[in-house]
């Protein structure tokens, strides 16, 4: 049972348990911590903006081949290290603290209308940890959510919700993932200068994508949370709803 819907709805009688025994439980206390690690990840991401940028910086002068002075670059790659540590921090803490308010969304999906769902509920945590599946499973799991959590409105008729927040959130997502990945990948093997300066750019770039992948999950997940709240307070779902218009939820 929701104790109060993030909407300020009154809260529902709780919706009978699932055969599995799923009941609803509120994702709310999550989401907001949710969305305070994807602040954390920003901040950590704008740091790593000034720490690139620095870098770049003592590195601008230089030629393309050595020797140089390495004592300022040094100190300026050293403070770049630290800049991605604080990032792999705060990335490690919001992942965990996401997963778990994912799973909890996902069995309140299960008793909203476990016939939307395409995966069970345990792969909302499973599906992050597979080998390139991971940049589309989890986009299943979701689409079958955000189904259940916009099912009906209050006289039981169905209710479209735009799946915009959700598209936006994952596509940028995925692309920031991957550009990272390539842009590390070349970081980690320059070694000139005008390599570094480079390969700085295009991390800096990464680093971009990331604080807008990060803005935008934290627009998904309050509104998800705010749907989950208003389906809660409708209770059970009416016998009268129809069947929803369209393609089954990918």
């Amino acid at each position: 049972m929701y104790p109060s819907p993030p909407n300020g709805l009154m809260a529902a009688t709780p919706a009978p348990p699932t055969e599995a025994g799923h009941r609803l439980r509120s994702p709310l206390g999550l989401s907001r911590a949710v969305a305070a690690l994807l602040g954390a990840v920003i901040v950590s991401d704008v740091v790593a903006l000034a720490a690139g940028a620095h870098l770049r910086s003592e590195f601008a002068g230089l030629g393309g081949t050595l020797p140089f002075d390495p004592g300022p670059a040094i100190r300026a790659e050293n403070l770049y290290g630290m800049a991605g540590g604080l990032q792999a921090l705060a990335l490690l803490a919001t992942a965990v603290v996401f997963i778990i308010w994912f799973h909890r969304v996902r069995v309140n999906a299960e008793v909203f209308d476990a016939g939307l769902q395409p995966m069970r509920p345990g792969w909302a945590i499973g599906a992050w940890f597979i080998p390139f599946g991971n940049f589309w499973l989890p986009r299943r799991v979701a689409g079958g959510v955000w189904a259940a959590s916009a099912q009906t409105n209050p006289d039981g008729s169905w209710r479209k919700v735009s799946h915009a927040p959700l598209d936006l959130w994952w596509t940028l997502w995925v692309v920031a993932t991957l550009f990272s990945q390539v842009a590390s990948r070349i970081y980690a093997g320059s070694e000139l200068p005008s390599e570094v300066r480079d390969a700085v750019t295009m991390v800096m770039a990464a680093d971009a994508l990331d604080v807008a992948a990060a803005v935008l999950a934290i627009l998904f997940v309050r509104k998800l949370t705010r749907m989950q709240g208003e389906r809660a307070a409708l209770g059970a779902t009416p016998l009268s709803a129809p069947s929803p218009a369209g393609p089954a939820p990918v």
